[in-house]
């Protein structure tokens, strides 16, 4: 690996308002101490539904292909803001020790006193006001780091990246969330409008909030950045701290593939998948034309990321997971270890029991008679039983017991 790799170069509006790595995070951090993000509201219950990428044994069972044979981990969430994660983290992990930190003290203050009214255990929860490129300060390491959002806003993610990856624990994971440039040419392109019109007034984050709130009102309703604000954001930017974060936020760093793959190469981790792998299936654009699907085949998996999001440009963000090796991974292709894998149902499944399902990414899952007869028998097992076992007295195949665990349905452990 090159160590003279460089960060992709930003928009021009994008630019730090100093050169000083310093001044640029201290910039951020005034940015969230206005605006604390996400303002997600308060709840005096434990956050609603799952996601998937947050509870551990999906997660794990994503990157290896079977089940954790413990539950009891470290998680770090680095750079939790205002902790709508570290709430499902805590409650998603009810055996795990949770570490949070942030740049924002005011941002951790929202987040401590969410956790507080959703009724985290307060044992397995600690907060620290910490930059990313500190991690150094923070004890031990991790079997799971989540940091989504936070990357692309740093004056060196490869920095950023580097640090997370010394905090992780062999054969551990970490979750991350950076923007992409293709989706949001149009934010890039009102980002730069309001730094313009700031002029010395930019880091004056309530003064661009108003400026773009003037921008979008004053401008035609054919207007190419009002239509899109109005198809892609504007339900959520009604909220001042999520116009702010997207509009004037003085730090930022959109991603291509390319670029990403470089930033990724930069941790000297090994690139674990899409956590969206549905869209990274050329075969959904291109599939119907055997003589394009055949050239495609030669290609490499990142050139066939880079073709994909050339042919399908809305990508504004991109996340998935690293791992730190060594690594297991379990692929199940042997038959008689498949028959000796203990199953359980995912809990992250909406409308379970029942044949019509949502699988942990909410799309449509119908199961048949026998595919709903085989999960329930894993459910009443509680992981005790093989699936050779949950297969006596029945027809089904064993390839659908495979296609179950493929689509996400089951765990599989040994």
């Amino acid at each position: 690996m090159s160590q003279d790799f460089e960060a992709p170069a930003q928009p021009a509006a994008n630019q730090p308002i100093a050169d000083d790595a310093q001044a640029v995070t201290t910039a951020v951090e005034q940015l969230y101490n206005t605006y604390p993000f996400p303002p997600d509201p308060l709840s005096d219950e434990a956050p609603p539904g799952y996601n998937w990428r947050w509870y551990w044994p999906a997660a794990h069972s994503f990157c290896t292909g079977r089940a954790p044979n413990q539950n009891n981990i470290r998680i770090l969430d680095a750079g939790c803001g205002t902790g709508n994660g570290t709430d499902y983290l805590v409650h998603l992990n009810p055996e795990a020790e949770v570490v949070a930190v942030d740049l924002s003290p005011g941002a951790i203050a929202v987040a401590e006193e969410r956790l507080r009214r959703s009724g985290a255990d307060a044992n397995r929860v600690s907060f620290q006001n910490l930059s990313i490129y500190d991690l150094d300060q923070v004890e031990g390491e991790f079997d799971l780091i989540n940091c989504v959002g936070v990357l692309h806003h740093m004056p060196d993610p490869v920095r950023g990246i580097r640090a997370l990856a010394n905090k992780l624990q062999p054969g551990g994971f970490l979750h991350i969330f950076v923007y992409g440039e293709l989706g949001r040419w149009e934010v890039q392109l009102m980002q730069k409008a309001i730094a313009l019109l700031q002029g010395e007034k930019r880091g004056d984050y309530k003064d661009g909030v108003a400026i773009g709130r003037s921008l979008f009102a004053s401008l035609p309703e054919t207007n190419r950045l009002v239509q899109y604000e109005k198809q892609r954001w504007a339900a959520e930017n009604q909220r001042d701290e999520c116009f702010a974060d997207m509009y004037v936020h003085p730090q930022e760093i959109d991603y291509n593939s390319e670029s990403l793959f470089e930033l990724i190469d930069a941790s000297d981790l090994e690139f674990l998948g899409f956590s969206n792998p549905d869209f990274w299936n050329l075969d959904r654009l291109v599939g119907q034309n055997p003589d394009l699907m055949e050239r495609a085949a030669g290609l490499s998996d990142r050139q066939r990321y880079r073709l994909i999001e050339l042919l399908d440009p809305n990508v504004t963000h991109y996340e998935f997971f690293l791992g730190k090796p060594p690594l297991q991974r379990s692929d199940w292709s042997d038959e008689e270890v498949l028959r000796q894998a203990k199953p359980t149902c995912n809990p992250c499944l909406h409308g379970w029991p029942s044949k019509m399902v949502l699988n942990p990414d909410y799309r449509p899952i119908q199961l048949s008679d026998e595919e709903f007869a085989f999960m329930e028998r894993c459910d009443n097992a509680e992981g005790k039983a093989s699936i050779s076992e949950l297969l006596e007295g029945t027809d089904l195949p064993l390839e659908t017991v495979l296609s179950l665990w493929q689509q996400s349905l089951i765990f599989l452990a040994l």
